[in-house]
């Protein structure tokens, strides 16, 4: 079955919320807000953010049901790409092919993604979809409750 974008819109929130709260999917990503379980929070903070021209956010469809996001924002005004897919569509290859129609309609580069050390999955999305492995950098990861390292890719076309 076939995949495709479509802006985020704040109908779509609600459901990509719920994404976020699954705890095997938190402690894979690492790196989410202090309290994710603060839905009002979630929904002003998305809600907000898909209006701005510096956040470019898609929400992945198959048929009518919602798989997951991927968005990109500035990060020290540099372009960087995140996507959370609902963990029952993990290995399925969705992230990857989500991925690459994302970088279609988002030309901006290089453009960076970044991910806990041990993230296998969400590496291997990036490097499929071009992206180099370019450092490795310490960070506070929320869902963990510590400092943990996370690797910096760069995709430059």
């Amino acid at each position: 079955m076939d995949i495709l974008l479509k802006k985020t819109e704040i109908k779509d929130l609600e459901t990509l919320y719920h994404f976020q709260n699954d705890e095997i999917a938190k402690q894979m990503a690492a790196f989410t807000p202090k309290d994710t379980a603060d839905k009002k929070a979630y929904l002003e903070r998305w809600s907000n953010l898909i209006t701005k021209e510096s956040c470019f956010m898609q929400t992945i469809w198959q048929d009518d049901q919602i798989l997951g996001s991927v968005v990109s924002y500035k990060m020290e005004g540099e372009p960087q790409v995140s996507y959370w897919i609902d963990r029952p569509h993990w290995g399925k290859k969705i992230a990857t092919k989500a991925l690459m129609i994302f970088l279609g309609l988002y030309p901006e580069r290089p453009i960076f993604g970044r991910v806990a050390y041990n993230n296998y999955g969400s590496k291997k999305v990036l490097e499929n979809c071009g992206f180099q492995k370019i450092g490795v950098d310490q960070f506070f990861a929320n869902a963990r409750g510590k400092e943990i390292e996370e690797w910096i890719y760069r995709l430059d076309s």
